[in-house]
């Protein structure tokens, strides 16, 4: 329990600091409600993959199954957002995507470090 709290707590601080400098980035009408969502999405699916993996591991068995299945959700996430949810919540899609994908890299990398037993 606790690793999933360090991984929720290191996610939303990695995501809030990412997309505080994506909006320096990103500065036309409309950019900061995309990139927002966007850090929605990627803390959901972020949490959801990393709690996956620890049950996995929890049980003993072989990791990397589990985390390429969080690599394929988020992935999923990605495409769904590009394809469908830009359009539907008419976002321009340069700072949906661009933050998204930004998003998934930086908190993906704290994942090894939280998923070392302590």
């Amino acid at each position: 329990m606790k690793r999933v709290v360090r991984f929720v707590a290191a996610a939303a601080i990695l995501i809030v600091l990412a997309a505080f400098l994506l909006g320096l980035l990103f500065r036309l009408p409309g950019d900061a409600r995309a990139i927002r969502i966007s850090a929605a999405i990627a803390f959901a699916v972020q949490v959801f993959a990393f709690a996956i993996v620890l049950v996995v591991a929890g049980a003993g068995t072989n990791v990397f199954p589990a985390w390429g299945l969080g690599i394929l959700l988020r992935l999923a996430a990605l495409a769904v957002t590009g394809l469908w949810l830009v359009s539907a919540l008419r976002l321009r899609a340069e700072p949906a995507l661009i933050s998204l994908a930004t998003f998934f890299f930086v908190t993906t990398l704290v994942e090894p470090l939280l998923l070392l037993r302590r």
